[in-house]
């Protein structure tokens, strides 16, 4: 375990076979909120968030498998899936003794929270905070992403990668110029040809061609039975407008609230939007 002048410790613990990095805020609170990043992201996305709520909360923040400092998976088209995510998830927790526990998770994050809290997770999961993520996700936005994701640029110098990262990511809204370095310096990889490129396994992007109907998952929706808080972007292209209309009415019956001047999905670097998560986590 390494600590950082941040405030937080960087960790690894091995679950269901692989070496998974989590970084851990707030220790000495009792109370505690696991916070899982995007799809193609890494824990390092979580930090505004986790530095706020570790004022209250303990925060665990996991790299998924294939993602940031966790070991890549030997076997992709198996592991890279939502099945896998929640038996790494159900080790983690476990091993870090945790029984009960509230999940905020963004896109990616959020349908492990909610698969593990309709799952293997069920009872345990107190609350559940969706970051632009519902139980049916726009075919258009996945195309969207696997057309980014699953041949990743490269570039000659981390500057030009910050630069693709403000394109690409410019749907997050408002992020300073540190975020954007402290985001770019996260998440950044270099190849063997000196190269840069994001930090994750290319192959993660199995998980839409080896199993196509991952993030269909109304039937899960239907069985969740504690509070959720839906946050949506103003502009997102992943969770429509009519199926966070539905959760609302179906399953926990969301609390829906659109962030402003965001689409596909909010940075968690406000602090209107760390209001929105804490005033949930404490009601």
């Amino acid at each position: 375990m390494s600590t950082t002048p941040q405030g937080f410790t960087s960790n690894y613990l091995t679950c269901e076979g692989r070496e998974i990095h989590y970084t851990e805020w707030g220790a000495q609170h009792s109370e505690v909120v696991v916070a899982w990043h995007g799809l193609a992201r890494t824990c390092r996305d979580m930090d505004d968030v986790a530095a706020h709520l570790a004022q209250r909360f303990r925060v665990i923040c996991p790299d998924t498998l294939g993602r940031g400092l966790s070991q890549w998976s030997p076997e992709p088209e198996r592991e890279y899936c939502l099945a896998f995510y929640e038996r790494l998830a159900v080790s983690l927790v476990d091993q870090l003794g945790l029984q009960r526990f509230h999940w905020l998770g963004t896109s990616m994050g959020g349908a492990i929270g909610m698969v593990a809290a309709a799952g293997a997770l069920r009872g345990r999961i107190r609350r559940l905070v969706l970051n632009d993520n519902g139980p049916q996700i726009a075919p258009a936005a996945i195309a969207r992403i696997r057309g980014y994701a699953g041949s990743p640029e490269s570039f000659a110098t981390v500057s030009e990668l910050e630069q693709y990262f403000r394109t690409v990511y410019k749907p997050y809204g408002r992020l300073t110029d540190a975020q954007w370095r402290r985001l770019t310096e996260t998440s950044t990889r270099r190849l063997p040809d000196g190269r840069v490129t994001p930090h994750y396994d290319p192959k993660m992007v199995m998980q839409f061609s080896h199993h196509e109907d991952d993030y269909a998952r109304w039937p899960e929706w239907d069985r969740i039975n504690i509070p959720v808080l839906a946050l949506r972007g103003e502009t997102s292209d992943l969770l429509l407008p009519e199926v966070a209309d539905q959760m609302r009415v179906r399953g926990p019956r969301a609390v829906v609230v659109e962030v402003k001047g965001c689409g596909h999905a909010p940075a968690l670097n406000t602090p209107e939007q760390f209001a929105l998560v804490e005033r949930f986590l404490v009601a």
